[in-house]
């Protein structure tokens, strides 16, 4: 039937994809708001409101939120990223009405109590030095801290135990109404859902939300780059060699996507191929691409212990020059494929289906059809994959490190070595 979408007088924003054979629902509340969008004196803010929604309304306590939709036998949960808050849950058919209910009642009504606030402070702080005792978390912590340096889009979701422990009910409140308004927002639902009663619900719940957040004008943010390691006594070390990636609206963002997948994207990409299976180097290899609204990193992730890393990195560093002389319509081809397979999987997954149109709403303002994500991919070619390489891998590196790593060469040599590979470093073409 496809993606169908409503705006409420107030703005916001409902979408439905109905999948008739299905008899649950999943359903969330999506908001343009993350780590990014909070001051400096804010920072962990968005996830700890995301925490605190939880713990309370004028209608139900926190118990009374788990037990309401624990007695139908659904679930409910939240997650905070850079860009986006959601609030989401999955239920049968009939019990969709309790669940936009409860939903719409934590983000319009939560009381964010004191002394809630303080046990959920003390959760968090947990949290926080349960990431510090993981060098693979810390490592992409200081990683995007490196490449967006004094950045809000570097700072980790978590914030910081100072920063933490100083928050009050007053500031969550004040938080939120400056930056949840339906002019940010999504209501979504995949599953056994009729659309028009889904807005029905919704209407009836969410209709007076105040039409627009009094959210500041959002600071574009630029890559830097640099340099970060940090020695500890471990067995193994986390190393990411990173560079500047693609936003999500310009034209090589795809382009950027396809390459993460030929370099590092499974057991047959070339870094896994070379790195792992012919030299045993490391243990875990694998690319990555995050973009952002307005920019994006590219990254290369690998675990390995001390007496390799000497030999790992110019390995690493030689497959990402070898990708601007020769990949081969066989790898584009391959990439293409687990691309489609994996947006057509994602599909078959209510929960994952309602994620994507809402990211899709919230970037673009449109649903994007598969066939239409289809068209792009189609126009990749081998020559721009090289032309993006040569682009991409000569420019300003980040290098995050974490372990034992003191035989990782100096920064100036992995910069130097990977300029030298090609002309003069080019700004990526927009």
């Amino acid at each position: 039937m496809g993606v169908e979408v409503s705006r409420l007088s107030n703005g916001l924003t409902v979408a439905t994809e109905t999948m008739p054979h299905l008899e649950s629902v999943a359903l969330g509340i999506w908001v343009k708001s993350g780590s990014r969008d909070e001051r400096e004196d804010e920072h962990g803010m968005a996830h700890l409101l995301e925490h605190m929604a939880f713990k309370g309304t004028s209608k139900r306590s926190a118990l009374q939120i788990a037990t309401d939709i624990e007695d139908v036998g659904g679930e409910i949960n939240a997650a905070t990223s850079v860009e986006t808050t959601a609030f989401f849950a999955r239920v049968l058919n009939d019990d969709l009405p309790l669940a936009i209910d409860i939903l719409a009642d934590i983000l319009q009504d939560s009381k964010f109590d004191p002394a809630e606030l303080e046990r959920e402070q003390h959760v968090i702080l947990q949290e926080i030095g349960a990431a510090h005792d993981t060098p693979d978390d810390v490592v992409f912590d200081r990683f995007t801290e490196t490449a967006f340096r004094h950045q809000a889009l570097g700072r980790s979701i978590l914030g910081t135990p100072e920063t933490v422990e100083s928050f009050t009910s007053e500031q969550l409140h004040k938080f939120l109404e400056r930056q949840y308004g339906a002019d940010r927002m999504v209501v979504v639902a995949a599953g056994g859902v009729k659309h028009e009663d889904f807005v029905r619900e919704v209407e009836q719940r969410l209709g007076t939300f105040r039409a627009k957040a009094a959210v500041e004008p959002q600071r574009y943010a630029h890559y830097v780059g640099g340099d970060y390691r940090e020695h500890r006594d471990l067995m193994d070390a986390q190393i990411i060699l990173g560079f500047e990636g693609r936003a999500y609206h310009v034209r090589d963002f795809y382009l950027s996507q396809v390459l993460s997948m030929i370099l590092g994207g499974g057991m047959s990409s070339r870094l896994f191929q070379e790195v792992r299976e012919r030299r045993g180097l490391c243990y875990s290899v694998y690319a990555f691409h995050w973009g952002f609204s307005d920019t994006g990193i590219f990254g290369v992730h690998a675990a390995t212990g001390q007496s390799d890393i000497q030999e790992l990195i110019p390995v690493i560093m030689k497959e990402l020059q070898r990708a601007g002389e020769n990949i081969d319509q066989a790898e584009l081809e391959r990439a293409r494929a687990q691309y489609r397979a994996g947006l057509m999987m994602s599909r078959e997954s209510p929960a994952s289906r309602a994620s994507q149109i809402a990211r899709q709403l919230l970037l673009y303002g449109r649903p994007i059809e598969t066939d239409e994500l289809m068209d792009r991919l189609s126009g990749l070619t081998v020559e721009r994959l090289a032309d993006l390489s040569q682009r991409m891998f000569t420019s300003k590196p980040t290098v995050a490190a974490v372990g034992p790593v003191g035989e990782l060469a100096p920064f100036e040599t992995i910069r130097s070595q990977l300029a030298s590979a090609g002309s003069t470093p080019r700004k990526l073409a927009v």
